[in-house]
């Protein structure tokens, strides 16, 4: 082969190989116009006069289809820096060639939808006119699906209390920031844990959040002129890059976003909010006194903001559903994954360090088969042989399955805190024991809120860079003298926890108001301390979250903590712990300890907190175990 053939075949297939990239890129949507009717930008009327940007992608032909729905505050435009964006339409694709129609709608107030945005997309009555519009339409068969993971599920169950026939089946995945208040929850969306601030949502609005003087398009636009602006402008603002490590230390709370120029909007107001603020319960959340009556299927992770809500709210909804029909049609997936990462397990599935084994689950043809017999009435088929409930157990790294959650062979064990008053650090002579020891004792800590316990892993979400969630070695951290550590004995067999995890401590404290925090912690015989779940409380609410009451110097309060969640195996030999401090950040906001309001405060004062034991005060974690 001479060097100037080379050149030329050389040269070809580069050619070639352009035209591919180029072919595969329109090859997506040429399939789906090929099988799909495609109708972008269609604007749906609400009762109030605002449209809402909806893209239809349905199956060509005669026959009527049933619908799967999302509705999303994110940009789903097709073109985004002027190239095509395929995401959305694999997903229409591959819903269209399973006989369906896939809507996808942007929350009012969100790039192309007109109105004013709010969290949650309220008010409430734009899901039930969104139902009526698409279920009325002549090639919808009525039956309609809702599906989606975080902000896309959020809205699901609120939108399911208004009881639209057409809303025929749901699947919620990471759903907590729609959970309101559900028992002894009260998160209102993942705001809040035990009465503490949960900083999610600080640097999410950053992103979302609109400014009231953003440029806006002109109300009534029609649909030609939105395609055509599609094309080269997608509403999206670019936000700069922010330090969240730094940015979430800011004082006051409430000029965080401010600080780093950020847009204004509706943090500033929210942030103000208690947990049972009245402004809690106008709109988009679902709380336990809202009606509920759709088959659903959900799915929750082990390493998610709100495992225990979303599990909280999957038991109300079966016991308290309408219909006997809709309590006995709740399903329940809990993987051992991230925030909406169910779909990102592998042959060796990392959580953080922590691996947790062969994790993967065909998640399609569940939801699938699921959306088949709500809304095309076709055979139960899988469905009807599967079990209420499929978790996760790491430690044995299996899907085991149950009829109930907590599985029903869970034996709640009580261990007990003990020590001779040095529990500080994991080298200190903290104990879990499995009965109530007789000598009252005490182990005291200084926190101090300019100098918190940083969150390290853990269970949670979209905190930017400054939390990395999963399960890390905490040996280090428990060298801090400000963390107290109570260990079990090595296991002599190895035993199962799974379920709602209690923990009761009593508390005495020199400032009016802290917070207690806890984890749950696997001990490996090597020294490695992997953290399973964690929760806090804020004192001014122990009871209840419409009172605060403070506490008096020296006295001595029992405090209740907000339920955790588990599945995990403690191998023999492996050892069960706790830590207990006073701040989780940026996990959670600080508590300045001078029982003020605490988001408009810039100064703190350090407390002198102690955790009693023995006796009278039986602090305690209460554990689902399964030998």
């Amino acid at each position: 082969m001479n060097k100037s053939f080379s050149k030329f075949f050389f040269l070809s297939l580069l050619v070639l190989i352009s035209f591919q990239v180029l072919a595969q890129e329109k090859s997506l949507l040429d399939q789906l116009e090929e099988v799909a009717i495609v109708d972008q930008k269609v604007m749906m009327p609400m009762r109030d006069g605002n449209r809402l940007a909806t893209d239809i992608y349905r199956p060509k032909g005669d026959a009527k289809v049933p619908i799967v729905f999302s509705r999303t505050p994110y940009n789903f435009n097709t073109y985004g820096d002027g190239e095509l964006r395929t995401r959305t339409l694999q997903t229409a694709l591959d819903w269209v060639k399973k006989g369906y129609a896939y809507i996808v709608q942007n929350e009012r107030g969100r790039f192309f939808s007109e109105g004013e945005w709010d969290i949650l997309g309220t008010p409430l009555t734009d899901s039930y006119d969104a139902f009526d519009w698409m279920s009325k339409q002549a090639w919808s068969n009525g039956k309609i699906g809702t599906l989606g993971c975080s902000s896309t599920a959020e809205w699901q169950m609120a939108a399911a209390s208004l009881n639209h026939p057409a809303h025929a089946a749901m699947v919620p995945q990471g759903f907590g920031a729609g959970v309101g208040r559900i028992g002894e929850f009260y998160e209102q969306g993942n705001w809040y844990r035990g009465g503490a601030g949960q900083m999610l949502f600080t640097a999410w609005l950053y992103g979302t959040q609109h400014d009231p003087l953003a440029p806006k398009l002109p109300k009534g636009i029609a649909q030609e002129d939105l395609l055509r602006l599609q094309r080269f402008y997608d509403m999206a603002p670019e936000y700069p890059r922010v330090d969240w490590k730094e940015g979430l230390s800011h004082l006051p709370l409430q000029d965080i976003i401010k600080n780093v120029n950020g847009p204004q909007g509706i943090y500033e107001e929210m942030i103000t909010r208690k947990p049972n603020d009245a402004r809690w319960y106008q709109g988009g959340l679902y709380h336990d006194n809202m009606p509920f009556d759709k088959p659903s299927f959900w799915f929750v992770s082990w390493y998610d903001v709100s495992t225990s809500p979303n599990l909280a709210l999957y038991n109300h909804v079966r016991e308290n559903a309408i219909s006997q029909s809709a309590r006995d049609n709740q399903y329940l997936i809990i993987a051992p994954v991230l925030h909406c990462s169910y779909t990102r397990a592998t042959e060796n599935t990392i959580v953080g360090e922590r691996s947790v084994g062969d994790a993967r689950f065909d998640y399609d043809e569940i939801i699938t088969a699921w959306f088949d017999l709500w809304l095309k009435s076709e055979d139960k088929g899988e469905i009807s042989s599967m079990p209420k409930v499929t978790y996760y157990t790491m430690g044995t790294n299996e899907w085991q399955t149950s009829d109930v959650w907590p599985p029903a062979n869970a034996k709640m064990t009580t261990f007990f805190l003990d020590s001779e008053g040095k529990a500080n650090t994991r080298n200190g002579d903290g104990k879990l024991v499995g009965k109530l020891p007789k000598k009252l004792n005490q182990d005291t800590f200084k926190y101090d809120p300019m100098n918190p316990v940083n969150s390290y892993g853990g269970n949670v979400c979209c905190t930017g860079n400054a939390v990395q969630g999963g399960s890390f070695d905490q040996s280090e951290m428990e060298l801090r003298d400000d963390i107290l550590v109570y260990t079990s004995e090595p296991l002599e067999e190895g035993v199962e926890i799974s379920g709602f995890i209690e923990s009761y401590l009593y508390l005495s404290s020199d400032a009016k108001d802290t917070d207690v925090t806890i984890k749950l912690i696997d001990v490996y015989p090597d020294g490695k301390a992997y953290n399973l779940d964690e929760t806090i409380q804020r004192v001014r609410y122990r009871e209840g979250y419409d009172k605060e009451v403070f506490m008096e110097d020296g006295k001595v309060y029992e405090v209740k903590m907000t339920p955790m969640s588990t599945s995990n195996y403690f191998e023999k030999g492996h050892q069960i712990r706790i830590e207990i401090t006073s701040s989780n950040f940026p996990r959670f906001d600080r508590n300045l300890n001078t029982g003020g309001n605490n988001y408009d405060e810039s100064e703190g004062v350090i407390a002198t907190n102690s955790i009693h034991h023995g006796g009278i005060h039986p602090s305690r974690i209460v554990l689902p175990m399964i030998k």
